[in-house]
């Protein structure tokens, strides 16, 4: 993930947290808010000591990451983004993970629709 899209500093996610909305589902808990003045999208990831170990949640960060990462062209630019996993991430495969991110995210209306690459003649 590149450096502009990184959510940080705990100030950051404090203003979200406050001040944001937020949508969920069974696997996660999306906070999110919109900040007009930025031309990109910034994410953080929030994992529970209670979801695992060290190797556990850094796997869930890892996979969310990625997750954004291939699919940043669908999202809108101007936000900040928090995703929570809940109980059940640790136990699911990585398709369902995405299918579930991309479902708390429809809920927020933060989703846009895939673009098809048209073919050239």
């Amino acid at each position: 993930m590149e450096k502009k899209n990184r959510l940080t500093k705990r100030e950051y996610f404090d203003k979200v947290y406050r001040h944001g909305k937020s949508s969920a589902n069974h696997q996660f808990v999306l906070y999110y808010k919109a900040q007009p003045r930025q031309a990109s999208f910034r994410f953080g990831v929030s994992v529970s000591k209670k979801l695992g170990n060290a190797v556990v949640r850094n796997r869930i960060r890892r996979v969310l990451k990625e997750i954004i990462r291939l699919n940043a062209d669908r999202l809108p630019g101007g936000y900040d983004l928090i995703l929570i996993a809940r109980k059940p991430v640790p136990q699911m495969s990585y398709h369902e993970i995405e299918k579930s991110v991309f479902h708390v995210l429809k809920r927020a209306s933060l989703l846009r629709p895939r673009v098809e690459a048209k073919p050239v003649d």
